[in-house]
């Protein structure tokens, strides 16, 4: 099946770094699980909102707006029975595709499940393992586990 980006998504790549964006709109194109983007440039007091939360361990996110007010990030949830879902298994079927589109179009897209490699050095068929060895070589350096972020999304800031 072909999915393709509803109007609240395409709005929301408006504010994202082109390279990026392209990206995300040939994911949609080849995914096997539909999506949504839920989020791409965000305020100062969204990201501390998330921080207090503890959904974010950072007040310089790369959804924040660079100097020509663009997010370097985005957070692409799963779109499963009319509604965002953030199961883990959709989530990393979303992942191959933006792996996949991150591949053909030679852009260095890293991934909130393995914060320390490009996602197209990543092994598709056991992103879950790849998860895995993350969490271990975190844990291993900084004694704590890692944030795992499976829908988040970014590219170097310029």
């Amino acid at each position: 099946m072909t999915y393709r980006l509803g109007t609240v998504s395409q709005a929301r790549l408006a504010e994202v770094q082109p390279d990026l964006a392209r990206v995300v709109r040939r994911a949609i194109e080849i995914t096997e699980q539909d999506f949504s983007v839920f989020e791409g440039l965000r305020t100062l007091d969204r990201q501390r909102e998330l921080v207090a939360k503890g959904a974010s361990r950072t007040l310089d996110s790369y959804h924040l707006a660079d100097k020509y007010g663009q997010s370097h990030a985005v957070d692409l949830v799963p779109f499963i029975g009319g509604r965002v879902q953030w199961q883990d298994g959709p989530c990393l079927e979303v992942a191959k595709a933006v792996r996949q589109a991150a591949k053909q179009f030679m852009v260095p897209v890293m991934w909130g499940g393995v914060w320390d490699i490009p996602l197209v050095q990543l092994n598709p068929d056991d992103l879950e393992g790849e998860i895995d060895s993350y969490v271990a070589r975190f844990r291993k350096d900084h004694g704590r586990r890692p944030l795992i972020d499976r829908p988040h999304f970014q590219v170097p800031r310029t």
